[in-house]
């Protein structure tokens, strides 16, 4: 994740970053029924055996940006340094995730030969999650080692590609939807026509993740995305985001470099994720905003998983336990704005800030879950025509 103005609640000397950041969260929010993605993909060819070691060597972490409570001023992560003091396991977090495809073919070639992809922990969307689980790409916890794993919500404790979290926890769960530069669009954004104004021509910017930015144009078309959509609408959705491309509107198909975009003014209105647009505000004067669309917007979990080849996966998993304690989600809900996939995580918040945890990005509501719905998954043979056609559709 880039710098921003750090929330640590129970850092002492971070607080008077976290009060200036409250006014930013004042709320929506979504919860576990992004268990339900599955993802789809082909069966493995080649499962490789691997021996892990229970002590010694750094744990290495990918994980996407602005993802974990960040301090600017020692350019530390604070919960990730008070594990490494409690723990003496070194950790080496790297924000690598940029999309999940992209991640995907970067070490798709190690994993089929069982070399070391660099990587103990990594953190990626269901469908690309269920993608690993199927191919024998992880390993299963050892619920040993994960005492804490009790305390994840209850929604979210058994989903399709992963039944009974065998191979998987959540590390967070949030929504696409509608992000802009209150500046230049004081109006808003919170209908697909607004998004598509003629004065946002040549500076609007849709995620790479087609499950969003597909989910939310379809769902502007009237299409249920839980239930059985047909290819049709699929492909009339893609017909209607390559006209949008085509036209000019469109400027960039992006993962998370959208936020430098918006940043830079490039971008004045995207669809994106909940929780960017929350720290965006945070480290830019509450310059920008985020709300679901009229229309509908999505939801999805990321989940930390432990590749194959990984050769530390006890001090892996002890990383993963410790993310799962209550005070220890808090901070980092509290910092990233997601929605917390922990239990306990909110009494623990409002012991340290009231609106925090009242905040329904953060502990959503049913009232804010009518809002979006989750991508069905796909079968196979869907997955593989979908995405080629929106490959094509954003020039990839």
């Amino acid at each position: 994740m880039t710098t921003k103005n750090v929330i640590s609640p129970e850092t002492r000397d971070l607080i008077k970053a976290q009060l200036s950041r409250r006014g930013f969260i004042a709320g929506v929010g979504g919860v576990g029924a992004v268990g339900l993605l599955a993802a789809c993909g082909t069966k493995a060819q080649t499962k490789t055996a691997v021996t892990t070691t229970d002590a010694g060597g750094t744990v290495r972490w990918a994980n996407w940006t602005l993802y974990l409570d960040y301090d600017t001023a020692t350019k530390k992560y604070p919960t990730l340094e008070a594990f490494q003091k409690k723990s003496g396991i070194a950790v080496s977090y790297k924000e690598d995730v940029n999309d999940n495809d992209e991640f995907y073919g970067k070490v798709q070639g190690q994993l089929k030969l069982g070399q070391d992809i660099g990587y103990d922990i990594v953190t990626l969307t269901d469908w690309m999650a269920g993608r690993w689980i199927r191919l024998g790409y992880t390993q299963k916890l050892d619920t040993t080692n994960l005492p804490n794993k009790v305390n994840i919500l209850d929604k979210l404790a058994s989903v399709g590609f992963d039944p009974g979290r065998v191979n998987s926890l959540t590390w967070q769960t949030g929504f696409a939807g509608f992000g802009w530069n209150k500046k230049k669009l004081p109006q808003g954004i919170h209908t697909v026509e607004q998004l598509f104004a003629p004065e946002n021509k040549g500076k609007v910017e849709v995620l790479s993740e087609m499950r969003d930015t597909m989910g939310i144009i379809m769902q502007y078309q009237g299409v249920d995305i839980e239930s059985g959509f047909t290819e049709a609408q699929f492909m009339n959705a893609i017909d209607f985001l390559q006209k949008k491309i085509s036209d000019g509107f469109i400027r960039k198909v992006a993962g998370n470099g959208y936020k430098e975009d918006l940043i830079s003014g490039d971008a004045v209105a995207v669809i994106g994720w909940s929780g960017d647009m929350f720290q965006l505000a945070a480290e830019n004067a509450n310059k920008f905003d985020f709300a679901i669309p009229e229309s509908g917007g999505t939801l999805w979990s990321d989940n930390m998983m432990i590749p194959v080849t990984s050769k530390n996966k006890i001090n892996a998993e002890k990383v993963m336990n410790y993310y799962y304690e209550p005070a220890v989600a808090a901070q980092v809900a509290a910092y990233v704005n997601y929605i917390c996939p922990v239990k306990g995580a909110q009494a623990a918040m409002e012991k340290i800030d009231p609106k925090l945890a009242a905040s329904p990005y953060i502990f959503p509501t049913t009232d804010t879950l009518s809002k979006v719905k989750v991508f069905r998954s796909l079968s196979p043979a869907e997955e593989t025509t979908f995405s080629t056609a929106f490959q094509k559709a954003t020039g990839n």
